[in-house]
């Protein structure tokens, strides 16, 4: 017979209006991990499923993958995306792959007639030296706050509508995104134009970074120019 092991889930945000409650407490066999018992609480409040690709986890305090392993006793948290900025642009961190489709549809609306996104990939080689996968890590509420500022700089220099901006944190293996901003406007060359700026101011301020692995190594990438 498996063993049998107790957990405490803790939602936030919308998670925790789709299931009605900010802390349960489920059983789950072993051996366990943050999908089975997300699983779990999908099975117990079908709302969830709703946000699946867009929620965030924790368990005890520390951003886990969904392969993360459980034992007795853990918390679970279940996390919207950190967002931040106001009115109906959108800049997120996240530890999730990026839906640019969901993130396209949330920003554009009829009056648009433009939609330009730049997607920032991992390659696989730096310089002739081959790559196996990127990781990056950040202060996220700054982050979050410089990405805002260049949302409110690109609406200053250019008529556009929406601008969105959707940063990756953690492990990314090659040929995923990274990065992801979505300018929306009534026509081509503004959206074009803003969505240039955006990509190259992030690269200068926001506090994220990148380390690259290699087969014989690692190293952090400095942002000190657009690339």
């Amino acid at each position: 017979m498996s063993e049998r092991i107790k957990i405490t889930a803790l939602l936030f945000g919308l998670a925790r209006e789709a299931a009605g409650a900010q802390t349960l407490e489920i059983e789950l066999d072993q051996p366990a991990a943050v999908e089975t018992a997300f699983a779990e609480l999908k099975r117990l409040h079908p709302k969830l499923a709703q946000l699946d690709r867009s929620l965030l986890f924790a368990v005890n305090e520390e951003y886990a993958d969904r392969a993360r392993s459980l034992a007795d006793g853990d918390r679970l948290a279940i996390l919207p995306p950190v967002s931040g900025g106001e009115g109906e642009d959108l800049f997120e961190i996240t530890r999730e792959p990026i839906d640019i489709a969901n993130l396209r549809s949330r920003l554009l609306r009829g009056e648009s007639g433009a939609v330009v996104i730049f997607d920032g990939v991992a390659r696989n080689n730096t310089k002739g030296r081959r790559t196996l996968f990127l990781e990056y890590e950040g202060y996220v509420e700054m982050a979050l706050k410089t990405m805002a500022e260049i949302g409110a700089e690109a609406h200053s220099k250019w008529p556009i509508n929406r601008v969105g901006m959707i940063h990756r944190l953690g492990r990314i293996e090659i040929t995923e995104s990274s990065v992801v901003i979505i300018v929306t406007s009534a026509h081509r060359k503004v959206a074009f134009e803003a969505c240039q700026y955006s990509i190259d101011r992030l690269k200068k301020i926001v506090p994220i970074w990148k380390k690259e692995y290699f087969e014989d190594g690692a190293v952090w990438v400095e942002n000190q120019e657009a690339k």
